[in-house]
């Protein structure tokens, strides 16, 4: 088993959490960034670096992901691909998303884009806060000892 990270929207409190787990279970933890992603040093921790261009860092987890995998990422077309995969999804705030709740997520931003495209204002996410951070946590934690 390994972790991706879609690293370009990474939150730095989340980047620690799976360090510190990719250190602590020995699991190849592989930052994928179309930028330089600063990690501590470790044997089991790396950064790859693509190169700039729509979807390039997503294509290239994609590419390298097995069944059984971890990714890490909160873009829900990139996690659908994913999950066709059979490998599993976290996002930054902890959701789980699997094939029982990956379309609904995906209409959804579908619906968001076509929103925002015609010229409507919307939200973006929550700041991302302690709840967040306990919830990512708990939820590596979780998907790391079924392994």
């Amino acid at each position: 088993m390994h972790i991706y990270v879609d690293a370009d929207g990474c939150p730095t409190v989340v980047k620690d959490i799976i360090c510190r787990a990719a250190e602590r279970r020995k699991i190849t933890t592989l930052f994928i960034a179309n930028h330089y992603i600063k990690l501590p040093p470790s044997s089991h921790v790396k950064s790859v670096q693509v190169s700039a261009g729509f979807d390039v860092a997503d294509n290239e987890i994609v590419k390298r992901c097995e069944s059984n995998d971890i990714v890490i990422t909160s873009d829900i077309p990139l996690a659908s691909e994913i999950i066709e995969k059979q490998a599993q999804v976290i996002t930054f705030r902890g959701e789980t998303l699997d094939k029982q709740n990956i379309r609904a997520r995906l209409n959804t931003r579908d619906f968001m884009e076509t929103m925002r495209a015609s010229g409507i204002q919307t939200s973006g996410p929550a700041p991302f806060g302690q709840r967040d951070k306990k919830a990512f946590a708990d939820t590596l934690d979780r998907l790391l000892a079924q392994s």
